[in-house]
């Protein structure tokens, strides 16, 4: 019986061919893929942006109604995104649910093949191979950063995560990785000491804007895509490109 990546097993009868995403970066990857499995999603769930499949609501207050009406003989879902209580609801209703656990590039990338072949019964998709040859060699170190994630309070990305990694690989070293916590709260002032050459300002889950980083830090600041920081999938391969290009 195949097992998901908490080692969970998912009782299959087959290839998952009715499959609901409850993780908005596994949409992009199945929509972008086998689009003709996805017969839902969260409301998240914004990429590819002609998106038209049924929505379930939310990663962490999902539709399991909604879920159930649709007929899915396969559930995708994340540790980190989703709650453990909705799983086990979905499980205890006769669902197969699918857990995927991603805190590194190299799980990110074992994760969504085992993904493909195991549960799904497909080839790894280009965008895959391709990020896998991208992400293979990790990048000499060449810039210091921090990236905040929310503000008020101030949050940023700590270790182990996946985007922690992903910076890693690119040659940008995350200044504030050994902080309290996987997402550690910190101040404006902490930022600027900790000395980094960048701060790096995604769009979510906080929209930050042009007039967040001067109006609060001292230290250069860039906006940059949040999706291309935390999402595994077709993202990916932007990333590398993104990240790998930066400099100060």
């Amino acid at each position: 019986m195949p097992t998901d990546d908490l080692g969970a097993d998912v009782p299959l009868t087959g290839p998952g061919r009715r499959v609901v995403s409850l993780v908005p970066s596994l949409t992009e990857a199945l929509a972008t893929s086998a689009p003709e499995r996805l017969v839902g999603a969260t409301d998240w769930c914004t990429h590819p942006a002609d998106l038209a499949v049924d929505r379930v609501r939310g990663t962490k207050n999902p539709d399991l109604a909604a879920v159930h009406a649709l007929a899915p003989d396969l559930v995708v879902a994340n540790q980190e995104e989703n709650r453990e209580l909705d799983v086990r609801r979905l499980r205890d209703a006769g669902v197969n649910v699918w857990v995927t656990r991603i805190e590194t590039v190299e799980q990110a990338l074992d994760s969504m093949s085992r993904l493909f072949g195991t549960a799904l019964g497909l080839a790894d998709p280009p965008w895959l191979v391709e990020a896998r040859d991208l992400w293979s060699t990790p990048a000499v170190p060449r810039l210091r950063v921090a990236v905040p994630i929310w503000r008020d309070p101030w949050m940023v990305v700590g270790s182990p995560t996946y985007t922690d990694d992903l910076l890693a690989r690119a040659g940008l070293s995350n200044v504030l990785a050994d902080g309290d916590g996987r997402y550690p709260t910190v101040t404006p002032d902490a930022i600027d000491a900790a000395g980094a050459d960048v701060v790096l300002l995604p769009d979510e889950p906080y929209v930050f804007t042009a007039d967040d980083g001067p109006e609060a830090l001292a230290t250069p600041t860039r906006l940059v895509s949040g999706r291309l920081l935390t999402w595994y999938g077709p993202a990916m391969v932007e990333a590398h490109a993104l990240l790998t290009g930066l400099s100060r």
